[in-house]
């Protein structure tokens, strides 16, 4: 069978392209994995802000509300957002970082600035010496990943696509206008190929002959702890650290905490080294009142980033039928609705609205460039 699309990767990007694809053509989705969202859709932060990112991000992630809002009847059986809200806190001499984030916030999700004495209210195992400012985002959303991911491979499969997993893709090959995709047991044929497979879109784009687009993974670190005893984490808000890229989030009953690390490594299945928990642990008891008694889990994921930090969506200009879908770092659950649409518009329907909003911002052509645009300038639309 010639189908009209393989989709190669089954993580948010790859199964959200699948959905959209679907609607109107055949569709294999490749997952080298024994299941889909294996890597960094399984490992996310799960936050909906429409204030993160570069000015591109922000625009599609703004773009993507309605979707989370009322996603399509029969989409998900359960709401994919539930408000959290987020508190941002500035230590002493750190106070002007709010500044930036005060300007680049939108109307649709102010971000506003709230007494100390407020910010330990709503977080007060932060050491009082430690908040020396702060401000407070009210329209920020826990995401259910888990369910989003879910809802695009069922709704994929009611629309007539086959995922495959356990199919890590060796080669690419095109012959009088079809492609090749060989696996270690099986071939595979299609018109177009979607190259939607994150950390690895590099490898998979050298497979079918194309250019790099510069994609470089960056891994994060992340760690599980109890919430101290009184903690109703139902109530607590996501919180931010000026200054540095650390966060602290609730997560089902206990805490999440990071350092926002974006170390740059090979495109694997990685794991959290020891020194980045440890350090991760004393900043913890440093910034709050919390003892980290012990770590009830521990992981590590890759984000992947071009050079302006935007996704990359669209045909490559020299390979024919080889479409990229990449370079989403840590926005992609976010952006995830939009840019399955855009994929799918691109595809089936060049010129849609998405097309003349977003097709120029993330094309590969504009990191092929002498002088590639820097996307993070642009305006917010």
């Amino acid at each position: 069978m010639i189908y009209d699309f393989l989709v190669i990767g089954g993580g948010i990007a790859g199964a959200s392209a699948a959905y959209e694809l679907a609607k109107e053509a055949s569709v294999l989705l490749l997952e080298a994995e024994s299941t889909t969202g294996y890597h960094a859709t399984g490992r996310s932060a799960a936050l909906f802000t429409a204030n993160y990112g570069c000015p591109v991000v922000r625009r599609i992630t703004r773009l993507s509300a309605d979707f989370f809002d009322a996603p399509p009847v029969g989409f998900c059986p359960t709401d994919l957002l539930t408000p959290r809200g987020c508190l941002t806190v500035a230590g002493p001499g750190e106070e002007a970082a709010l500044d930036a984030l005060i300007e680049m916030s939108g109307t649709d999700s102010p971000i506003c600035r709230i007494a100390p004495e407020e910010a330990l209210e709503r977080a007060p195992f932060l050491r009082a010496d430690r908040v020396a400012a702060a401000v407070y985002e009210a329209g920020v959303s826990d995401i259910d990943v888990a369910a989003l991911h879910q809802s695009f491979v069922t709704g994929a499969k009611k629309r007539g696509a086959h995922i495959a997993t356990n199919h890590s893709v060796t080669s690419l090959t095109r012959e009088a206008g079809v492609w090749c995709a060989a696996t270690a047991t099986e071939r595979f044929h299609g018109s177009v190929v979607i190259n939607a497979a994150g950390a690895w879109a590099d490898h998979v784009g050298a497979l079918a002959g194309a250019r790099a687009i510069g994609l470089v993974p960056k891994r994060r670190t992340a760690i599980i702890i109890n919430a101290p005893a009184g903690t109703d984490c139902s109530t607590l808000p996501a919180i931010d650290f000026a200054g540095t890229d650390a966060y602290i989030k609730p997560d089902a009953g206990r805490l999440m905490a990071s350092p926002g690390d974006a170390t740059p490594s090979a495109a694997f299945d990685v794991w959290p080294e020891d020194m980045d928990i440890a350090v991760l642990a004393d900043w913890i008891e440093r910034q709050t009142t919390i003892k980290v008694a012990k770590i009830e889990h521990s992981w590590a994921g890759l984000r992947s980033f071009v050079a302006d930090d935007a996704p990359v969506v669209g045909f490559d200009p020299d390979v024919p039928d080889f479409f990229w879908l990449a370079g989403q770092g840590g926005y992609g659950i976010m952006m995830a609705p939009v840019l399955a649409q855009l994929t799918a518009e691109l595809c089936q329907a060049p010129g849609g609205p998405l097309t003349k909003v977003l097709a120029h911002l993330l094309s590969v052509e504009r990191l092929h460039g002498a002088s590639a645009v820097q996307t993070r300038e642009e305006e917010d639309g």
